[in-house]
């Protein structure tokens, strides 16, 4: 482990705890630092409605920004290798778009309600989770399966591409034949948001990403030897064809459970394993994967503080915010590109 990575695991977890009380304290509601704290500690307060902010809103908000910050950036990493291209990332294969496809299809031709497919009265946000789920693991299982049939990583990145520009159209058709008001309920969702896991539904979503997180730790190994290209990888034992699948899987699971929840977020997947390289200058994942996970966490909170607008009651759209972030590094990246180490 390199002097760096001693450096930055402290530095990053630090910085992650500031920004994650930080989500709790700063917000569109102005609550004291202290009765955030009392909250917190279950020690009654005179306001019962900050009370409801800090533990039904923002304390669950700050989690689903942790959890799904990190997912997205450890599917951008593991594309990035598996692909050996720097501006892949989880919507690259079209994943994002089948949730897209899945919420389209029950917003506006279902009307937001599933009832109509299944006997049990399902809709609200349910339904909507459901849908997109249904709609990223259907993309995944044809992406799988191509997969098996395509041995060249290019050649499965275009067909990934593709099959993004068919569910494109076909949300298009959707959008051109529903009324105004349904178009409406999926651009907002679209626009992408922290707030839509409640302390309910917050198990489920940290099971589920915490095991891809965990299942991305398992592939250190086979992602390390992917660096030194796919022949070289099979000489030292690595099965290329399950290796790929399993890289598939994992970053199908984090996309898709992230996207169900929290609709299709931008640019973390895509800049954040970069942050992570420029801090370490290597691409060992040993230490990348860990830095890639704490940058993701980081990023996402501070975008989740970054979307209250100071002085106001207004709340961004995520998506308006991530770009601010990641554009900038994806231009660095590509007019730096000769200069920096881990390219070379």
């Amino acid at each position: 482990m390199n002097k760096q990575a001693l450096i930055y695991y402290p530095l990053l977890s630090f910085i992650l705890v500031v920004l994650f009380i930080g989500s709790l304290v700063y917000g569109a509601v102005s609550i004291p630092v202290d009765s955030v704290i009392n909250i917190l500690l279950g020690k009654d307060i005179d306001r019962i409605a900050w009370q409801n902010i800090v533990l039904q809103s923002r304390l669950p908000q700050a989690f689903t920004a942790l959890f799904a910050g990190s997912s997205l950036a450890i599917s951008g990493l593991l594309l990035q290798t598996l692909f050996r291209n720097p501006l892949a990332g989880p919507s690259i294969l079209g994943i994002s778009d089948g949730a897209n496809l899945g919420v389209a299809a029950l917003l506006l031709y279902f009307g937001g309600s599933l009832s109509q497919v299944v006997d049990w009265p399902i809709s609200g946000y349910l339904a909507l989770v459901l849908a997109a789920f249904l709609g990223a693991c259907i993309i995944l299982g044809i992406i799988i399966y191509f997969s098996a049939k395509v041995k060249n990583n290019v050649m499965l990145l275009i067909i990934g591409i593709m099959i993004g520009y068919l569910v494109s159209s076909f949300i298009s058709i959707l959008n051109y034949y529903s009324s105004a008001d349904r178009v409406h309920a999926f651009v907002m969702w679209g626009l992408g948001n922290f707030s839509g896991v409640s302390l309910e539904q917050l198990p489920f979503f940290a099971c589920c990403t915490f095991f891809g997180l965990l299942f991305a730790i398992l592939l250190i190994k086979p992602l390390n030897a992917l660096l030194l290209g796919e022949l070289y990888a099979a000489n030292l034992g690595i099965k290329i064809k399950r290796t790929r699948i399993l890289i598939l899987l994992c970053t199908g699971v984090l996309t898709a459970t992230t996207t169900a929840f929290c609709g299709p977020i931008s640019f973390i997947g895509l800049a954040v394993p970069h942050i992570a390289r420029l801090m370490l200058g290597s691409s060992n994942h040993k230490l990348l994967v860990p830095v890639t996970m704490l940058c993701g966490a980081c990023v996402a909170l501070l975008c989740n503080m970054l979307m209250v607008v100071p002085g106001s009651n207004n709340i961004l759209p995520l998506n308006a915010v991530t770009p601010m972030l990641g554009a900038p590094v994806i231009i660095y990246v590509i007019i730096n590109r000769k200069n920096i180490q881990y390219f070379n």
